[in-house]
């Protein structure tokens, strides 16, 4: 069940024959991930690329003050990394921590460079997700300047509904940017 679902998840983004996805089944791993766990936390180095098969993750920064910043949340179907991290091999700047009970299959990120030479598409696929985790972090950062509150919201909850279902709007608010006050004033004018 579990490779048949993340090789459709796989699919999504290029095709791989049966021969390639063998060789690609061969480096995937599965995990399990309980509500509260950290699968990365900020100060190591990201070494691996997961795909969340079920469940929901939180991104965040724990700031000077002690606080949680929230910068981002994956669901099913969602590919989660630090690029920076993982790629420059450096301390991460954030934790990703699971919001809900997670499985992911993931790929180490020394497997992942072996795969780029032995099956050509599996190249295809980690440029189309490096290009995508791109331009969601400029959309985020242009959002963040020119929107209103009320319009990030509203976007927000056109784009991720499952978002104000399964996740505190503590960390909605927080990742929108406003206060958990100003919210719910938002949430109240509808």
């Amino acid at each position: 069940m579990n490779f048949e679902l993340t090789k459709r998840y796989f699919q999504k983004y290029t095709s791989f024959s049966e021969n390639e996805w063998k060789t690609i089944s061969s480096y995937i791993h599965f995990k399990t991930i309980a509500r509260g766990e950290i699968l990365l936390q900020q100060d190591h180095i990201c070494k691996s690329i997961y795909l969340i098969l079920s469940g929901a993750l939180i991104y965040y920064k724990i700031t000077d003050k002690g606080e949680e910043a929230t910068t981002d949340f994956a669901f099913e179907g969602d590919w989660v990394t630090d690029n920076r991290s993982r790629l420059s091999e450096t301390p991460a700047h954030l934790n990703i921590k699971a919001w809900e009970d997670t499985e992911v299959a993931f790929i180490q990120q020394k497997d992942l460079e072996v795969l780029f030479n032995e099956v050509p598409r599996m190249e295809r696929l980690g440029r189309i997700l490096v290009e995508g985790a791109y331009v969601k972090l400029v959309q985020r950062s242009v959002d963040l300047q020119i929107l209103s509150a009320e319009e990030r919201y509203q976007k927000l909850s056109a784009e991720y509904p499952q978002a104000f279902l399964r996740l505190p709007l503590y960390h909605l608010a927080n990742y929108l940017g406003i206060a958990p006050k100003s919210l719910s004033r938002i949430r109240n004018k509808k």
